[in-house]
């Protein structure tokens, strides 16, 4: 096992984090994020650093331990420098534009896709062929990318589709006669 537990987490200059029971509330430059810690384990804040630690030895407790870590750290590194998910699009005639705060693509289906961004992320797309989204909370940067990519994924033929920033997807050879 890694114990990532044990490494406390560092808070930088400009984040405060305030502890109401198992509740931590960390506020940063980019916004605001709570978390509801379980009660396997405690959360000291020690000048500026959180340490997690588990109560008691069950199997439980050892795996909320380096849960509750990771989620204080993201939740650190969200209000900091925030979340950012790339994605691409390859495919003749197929492209992304916003309108508004609306993403417009074009898949090549006989419609046009609509996909209205949450409040929560901001999705822009510099290129044609590139999505950026943008945001504070990790978990829904992720769902908003895994939701646009669901559009068209990657096929493994002609490789055509959305997909991930650096994303390898295994190409197949087509039928023989």
């Amino acid at each position: 096992m890694s114990r990532i537990g044990k490494k406390p987490v560092g808070l930088p200059k400009g984040v405060s984090a305030t502890l109401s029971g198992q509740t931590i509330e960390v506020k940063g430059p980019k916004g605001t994020r709570k978390f509801t810690a379980p009660d396997d384990v405690t959360i000291v804040i020690d000048g500026s650093e959180v340490k997690v630690t588990p109560r008691g030895s069950s199997k439980r407790a050892r795996s909320m331990w380096g849960m509750s870590r990771s989620m204080v750290a993201n939740l650190v590194t969200g209000v900091t420098e925030g979340f950012k998910k790339e994605l691409e699009i390859q495919g003749v005639g197929y492209r992304a534009q916003m309108q508004g705060t609306n993403l417009k693509l074009s898949l090549g289906y006989s419609h046009e896709v609509n996909f209205a961004a949450p409040k929560e992320v901001t999705v822009t797309a510099p290129k044609q062929t590139e999505i950026v989204i943008e945001g504070i909370d990790q978990q829904i940067v992720g769902q908003v990318a895994a939701n646009i990519r669901e559009w068209r994924q990657p096929e493994p033929y002609k490789g055509k589709g959305i997909r991930y920033k650096g994303e390898y997807v295994f190409r197949k050879e087509g039928k023989k006669k």
